[in-house]
């Protein structure tokens, strides 16, 4: 079988809001796990930093190569559940409350370097509201990315090595997101400010291991492999979300529950496998991976694989209303649109 050169184009809708909407009728009792915050996620975002910060210090006078192991096996981690929980921030679900969340998200994003958490919300809930539509969608590769990279094992091990610069690149794509606002703006500044104190209490080794932990975290690691789980069409060309069922769920949050948490995105990371258990029929029979470390592996040395292994679809008619700024629930309009209430939370 040989690697798809163009993507596949979707003749159906994105797959969520219709199952939204059946499973709320069907159970019912998942309606009250919508809307509920998790604080004690803010405790995780102060000791994922405080790890960070201290092993930075412990490996400030260390060679490089003992930094970039120190990294690639526990910075990698450690970051990437901080990822998890900016994400969590991004969907308000730390705190009542938007100033919170963003005040979370600015803190969690501190060991990270790059000023990223506050302009991220903003993509990622399009990303929600748009999946597979090219110039709304940022998580989806451009046509430019997919040609260059092929599906050779060279092509793929640049991509991940290099993601955060394709990412940051995508956003220019992404023409109607509105991203740099004053929050973000305040991102930078935090940054720059926590970037000066590190240098100059634990000197540049300190902050090269930050940054080795922050590029591994989200490319040529096992971790990487997120990337590929959560969308491309690596066990099945119309399915097109997968969740991860596998042990690193318990490092980084539950962000491998992705099906789920595309269903229902107001739904906190600690109960994601609340509504697979409450919900067996629609989860149990959706193809899944279990492993990131196979997955990494399988992306990088099967030819069958590109990125443009990806479904893509129009602009869906009512975009106008997705495209106001703010939080949008999906959960909600399918309560209101039903007659089942009108808030969540």
């Amino acid at each position: 079988m040989e690697a798809p050169t163009e993507f596949y184009q979707g003749q159906w809708p994105e797959p969520h809001r219709g199952r939204t909407r059946a499973i709320l009728k069907a159970h019912p009792e998942i309606r009250p796990l919508l809307g509920r915050k998790n604080p004690w996620t803010f405790v995780i975002i102060l000791l994922a930093v405080g790890s960070q910060v201290w092993v930075a210090g412990a490996v400030s006078q260390q060679s490089f190569a003992v930094v970039l192991l120190a990294a690639y096996l526990f910075g990698a981690f450690a970051t990437h559940t901080l990822f998890v929980c900016i994400h969590e921030a991004a969907h308000h679900l730390i705190f009542r409350g938007v100033k919170p969340n963003l005040i979370a998200a600015l803190v969690a994003n501190l060991p990270s370097l790059v000023p990223t958490a506050l302009s991220f919300r903003h993509f990622h809930l399009k990303h929600h509201a748009f999946q597979g539509v090219e110039d709304l969608d940022a998580d989806l590769p451009s046509r430019w990315e997919a040609r260059l990279i092929g599906s050779g094992f060279i092509g793929k091990s640049f991509w991940l090595l290099l993601f955060p610069i394709f990412q940051a690149l995508r956003t220019s794509r992404t023409r109607s997101v509105q991203a740099f606002d004053f929050w973000a703006r305040l991102n930078i500044a935090v940054q720059a400010l926590f970037i000066g104190a590190v240098y100059l209490t634990l000197g540049p080794t300190a902050l090269l291991y930050l940054l080795a932990s922050f590029w591994f975290s989200v490319g040529l690691h096992p971790l990487g492999a997120r990337w590929i789980q959560e969308h491309y069409l690596v066990l099945d060309h119309e399915q097109e979300t997968y969740s991860y069922y596998g042990p690193l769920n318990f490092i980084n949050l539950n962000v491998g529950y992705h099906n789920e948490h595309h269903d229902f995105p107001s739904v906190p990371w600690n109960l994601l496998p609340e509504v697979k258990r409450l919900a067996p029929e629609y989860y149990d029979t959706l193809l899944c991976h279990n492993s990131l470390t196979t997955l990494f592996f399988r992306f990088l040395f099967e030819q069958e694989i590109s990125l443009f292994s990806r479904i893509v679809r129009l602009r869906p008619k009512d975009a106008a209303r997705w495209l106001k700024p703010g939080l949008h629930l999906p959960e909600e309009d399918i309560l209101v649109e039903d007659g089942l209430g009108t808030r969540i939370g």
